[in-house]
Parts: structure tokens; sequence; C-alpha cells
């Protein structure tokens, strides 16, 4: 039977575990962020001894599941390497590493979706390989990618639990210590689902306005 008494209890509980869950995904997405981009552009390089083992190991990367790569780095690199990490900087490394492979195809498709005109203006001006990039191209191509990269950024927030394997008391850790203690998981574990639902909506809704804005601000400047 529920037990609304129990379930008030434990809230502020759960409550706690919500900014390490927020701050493993935040700091999983800011270095899959920053990985993404170079593995684009690796990717993209016309030199097949930089593009081929790069995509390679992308691939390899997102087809294996995330929770064997945390065990990995937990588990693995100690033994091998003698390289210990937190329990939580160790999620937060498995996130972001994982998602750049995502997030690559995302930058990848953003730079594919700069009009060729753009890369032969760049030329005929004799812009040089970083300026091309960093005035042109970037500008141009990372603005349409970020509805998406949001929606991954709650993707990230919800593969938190995950992290609960490697012992960070997060979220999901955190409702199996208390239903551990009573006995009464129904309660945690739903609130669990429930929290994930009311941080994780109102998000992605947020994520579809900035969409439509975008999309609005790119036919008005088609239209001029």
């Amino acid at each position: 039977m529920w037990d609304w008494d129990y379930a008030r209890a434990i809230l502020p509980k759960l409550l706690e575990a919500i900014p390490v869950a927020a701050l493993a995904a935040a700091a999983g997405f800011a270095v899959a962020a920053l990985l993404g981009l170079p593995l684009a552009l690796a990717k993209r390089s016309g030199r097949r001894w930089i593009s081929l083992p790069v995509t390679a190991a992308a691939e390899f990367v997102r087809s294996t599941p995330l929770l064997v790569q945390l065990f990995v780095l937990v588990f693995v690199l100690p033994q091998t390497f003698g390289i210990s990490l937190p329990p939580l900087w160790a999620g937060v490394l498995g996130l972001g590493i994982h998602y750049s492979t995502y997030l690559s195809e995302v930058y990848r498709s953003g730079i594919e979706a700069v009009p060729k005109g753009q890369w032969e203006a760049a030329v005929s001006l004799n812009f040089g390989r970083w300026r091309r990039w960093t005035g042109i191209v970037l500008p141009q191509s990372v603005p349409p990618t970020i509805p998406v990269m949001g929606n991954y950024l709650i993707t990230m927030f919800k593969e938190t639990p995950l992290l609960s394997a490697i012992t960070v008391v997060e979220l999901l850790m955190t409702a199996k210590i208390e239903g551990s203690a009573s006995f009464r998981y129904v309660e945690a574990f739903t609130g669990v689902g429930v929290l994930f639902l009311a941080l994780s909506y109102p998000s992605s809704l947020l994520v579809r306005m900035l969409e439509k804005r975008l999309r609005r601000r790119e036919r008005r400047t088609t239209i001029q």
C-alpha cells in the first residue's frame, strides 16, 4: 500500500540528491561539447590516417554500453594504469566521452549545413584556415545545433541514475538507500520518477521554444 506520510518524509532527502545529478549532467555535457568539436573536425579531415582511427574509436564508444565504460573508468583504470578517479568525476568523464561521439555528429551536420558559397567566399577573400573556421563556418554552424544539444543535455540528465552503479549518491542511489532502510521501495522509486519528470519535461519544452525561435529567426534572415 502507498504511504503518503513516508513519501513526504523521504522527499527532502531525494531533493538533496538533485544537485549531484545536475552537476554530473552539466559537467558531463561540458566535457562532451568540448570533445565533440575536435572529433567532428578530425572525422572530416582529408587525411585518412586521422579520420579513420578517430571514426573507428567514436563508433566503438557509441556502440558500447555507457555502463560498461563507467566500470572501465572506475575499476579497470586503477588496476591497469594506476589512475584512480573519484566516482563522481569518473561518471562525469564517462558521460562526457560517451556523448561527445553523439555531439560530434551534431557538429558535423551543422558544419555541412553551411552554404557552399560561404566556403567559396572565404577562399576568395584569402582567409586563412583559422579565420575561415572561427570567423565564418563555426558562427554559422553552431547556433542551429543548440536545440539538438539541449535535447542531449536532457538525455544525459536522465542517464545519471547509471552513476549509482559506481557508488555515486545521486537520486537513484538515494532511493535505494531509503528503500533498503525501510523496505518500502514503491514510494522511493516513484518519487525518483516524478522528480525526473518534473525536471526533464519543462526543460524539453524550453528546448522546443528555443528551436522554434531559431527557426523564425532563420526565416526572417532568409527573407531579408
